[in-house]
């Protein structure tokens, strides 16, 4: 069936299109590679062995009347919804556009969904909306209390999804809530690449392995933790495509909306992170402990229970495989997609 994918030309979006194609899918992607490249579709076309089942359509998701034209095109089945902006600190800098772009996009999908007749959505959602954890691992029980625009957005986009299901019959919604997505496909051809200076610990620490950059800052070395740095719950991004392949079979049995933690339930420090990837390039990658940075919090990973029973998927990849994988990307390509 045609899936169509929102910011599909993205880090998790292009993973998440080798998984599709690979499952014999027709993919679709809508992204107006703000942050993203078109090279990384053409890098998942030579993935898959080359293939005319992968189509780009370079729109803007608060265009309503192109995304309109998008569906009438294309007649998806189902949609995978990535597309947003996603800087925490950018979101604090400048909220109203990450209000107008996540939430506002959202609307003008879901308003397109439902006239074309298409009411099966996966969304990429995130751990952010649990906020400042009251207690670890986290369920999806847990305390809903985002602390950033960026989290806010994801906390309000699945408020609006479980209002439209309950609006009407018919709607199959899962929002998958993720925890920190790393790593890169092992063939190196497709990978994080963040625009400017990265906003997340593995790309940073990458390009300071690489080279590109000669310290890495690590906020933080008195949290309470076992090294005093902050643990999160880092997934392999292979893992995390796989988990919404899992995510889109299921649709067809949930009725309504059904938010699902996709982690590994491990929580790894910042200081595991660089001793691992100083071990998978053997490089090391020198830090220096700086001042906590606002808005974050000592400890964050996830109780994946609920997607093992209810997905029938696990995260298999470890660590180790994360930096191999993201060092081996970075190796390929110092400067991402741009020459």
């Amino acid at each position: 069936m045609t899936i169509l994918v929102t910011g599909g030309a993205g880090y998790i979006g292009s993973h998440t299109c080798v998984e599709l194609l690979l499952a014999g899918h027709e993919v679709a992607v809508l992204d107006n590679l703000a942050n993203s490249s078109a090279v990384a579709l053409d890098r998942v076309r030579s993935i898959v062995g080359g293939t005319t089942k992968l189509r780009l359509h370079q729109v803007d998701l608060c265009d309503a009347a192109a995304v309109e034209r998008v569906f009438a095109a294309e007649h998806p089945e189902a949609v995978i919804h990535f597309a947003g902006l996603k800087a925490v600190g950018e979101s604090v800098q400048i909220p109203l556009r990450y209000y107008d772009n996540n939430v506002g996009g959202t609307i003008v999908l879901l308003e397109a969904m439902r006239r074309n007749g298409c009411r099966k959505l996966v969304f990429s959602s995130s751990a952010t909306v649990y906020g400042d954890p009251e207690r670890v691992p986290i369920t999806e029980a847990s305390r809903l209390n985002a602390t950033n625009p960026y989290g806010r957005t994801k906390l309000f986009i699945e408020e609006i999804l479980r209002d439209v299901a309950r609006s009407e019959p018919g709607w199959h919604i899962i929002p998958l809530r993720y925890f920190n997505p790393v790593g890169s496909h092992p063939s190196g051809l497709i990978g994080e690449d963040p625009a400017g200076i990265p906003n997340n610990l593995m790309p940073f620490a990458l390009q300071v392995a690489v080279g590109k950059r000669p310290m890495l800052s690590v906020y933080g070395g008195d949290w309470p933790t076992p090294d005093g740095t902050g643990v999160r719950d880092y997934i392999h991004v292979v893992d995390l495509a796989q988990g919404h392949l899992a995510a889109l079979a299921k649709l067809p049995q949930v009725d309504g909306c059904v938010e699902v933690n996709l982690g590994t339930g491990r929580g790894s420090s910042v200081l595991d992170v660089v001793k691992a990837l100083s071990t998978a390039s053997g490089r090391p990658v020198p830090y220096t402990i700086t001042a906590r940075r606002a808005g974050d919090v000592a400890t964050s990973y996830a109780d994946p229970a609920y997607a093992t029973a209810f997905l029938g998927w696990k995260a298999i990849l470890n660590m180790d495989a994360m930096c191999r994988d993201g060092w081996n990307w970075q190796q390929q390509n110092p400067n991402g997609y741009r020459p």
